[in-house]
């Protein structure tokens, strides 16, 4: 089991499974390529925070244009057979702010990755959003 740190709040069990719900639903949304579901799930500006091949940190933010123009670059036309398998790790900041990371192995065309990245959750209207994105090897793509 992973120790967490204390963040100064203790999620509901209700809490963790919002988390858990959106992210099933965020996922059924990118499995369809549906980037614009994609986007409908962000607060922009969205930030962006990755590392480049000089190993020099980047960021950026992103409008909901930039966005979608962008993912529907990465996501591809859908020729290509994707799978996931996420194991996700939330940590709360409080009942609004959560940091969640994820270990993901990815499998494209008999070719398995593995990806760690962190993404900033936020509550708003009783919804969560992503509103920061953190991955390593991206930050020449944010320039």
């Amino acid at each position: 089991m992973v120790q967490l740190p204390d963040a100064g709040y203790t999620p509901t069990a209700d809490d963790l499974a919002s988390i858990d719900a959106w992210f099933a639903d965020y996922d059924a949304a990118a499995a369809r390529r549906d980037v614009e579901a994609m986007a409908d799930r962000a607060v922009f500006p969205l930030n962006l925070v990755s590392d480049d091949e000089a190993g020099e940190a980047a960021t950026a933010q992103w409008d909901r244009r930039q966005f979608i123009e962008t993912m529907t670059y990465v996501m591809g036309d859908g020729s290509e057979d994707i799978s996931f398998e996420s194991v996700r790790t939330p940590v709360f900041l409080s009942a609004a702010m959560a940091v969640v990371f994820t270990d993901s192995t990815m499998t494209a065309q008999g070719a398995t990755q593995r990806l760690r990245y962190a993404d900033i959750l936020v509550r708003q209207g009783g919804k969560w959003a992503f509103q920061t994105m953190i991955q390593g090897g991206w930050g020449d793509n944010l320039r």
